[in-house]
């Protein structure tokens, strides 16, 4: 399950790319197109930054930009970014793989390979769906005019 941050995180980096390129907002205004309070959104935007998908401007004109294109951000890398794996078990990780520890036999597991195929099935969709993605769906617009 997406922790609340990673949602944030997520609703930010749309809001981010649906400004016009090149775009920065301030973190208030980023708070409000988001719908994230801002004070969370402040350590969020920071490790986004330290993550390298924002960078951050000072001055006038300042404030939280993508660091890269829309369409070369993908889900799956925030999610990992924030939360680790996409995998439900170690085992079935293939970014961060390691035997579960009350595993008998990797080899020979029965829910193992149930696992592998969750993880990819959640990793094709989230690899693919890019923040550029969720900017097509119908329901962006709300984002945009709220």
């Amino acid at each position: 399950m997406l922790s609340q941050k990673t949602k944030y995180a997520l609703r930010a980096l749309v809001y981010l790319a649906s400004l016009p390129v090149p775009g920065s907002a301030a973190i208030a205004e980023v708070a409000v197109g988001a719908k994230a309070p801002r004070k969370f959104l402040e350590a969020i935007l920071l490790e986004l930054k330290l993550a390298g998908f924002v960078e951050s401007r000072r001055g006038r004109f300042g404030g939280y930009a993508l660091a890269g294109p829309a369409s070369d951000i993908s889900f799956a890398a925030v999610i990992r970014a924030l939360e680790g794996p996409l995998a439900l078990a170690p085992c079935a990780s293939v970014t961060a793989y390691r035997q579960c520890e009350d595993c008998f036999d990797v080899e020979v597991c029965p829910i193992r390979q149930a696992l592998i195929a969750s993880r990819d099935a959640v990793a094709a969709v989230l690899e693919a769906w890019t923040l550029q993605t969720a900017l097509s769906e119908p329901q962006a617009e709300s984002l945009l005019t709220d």
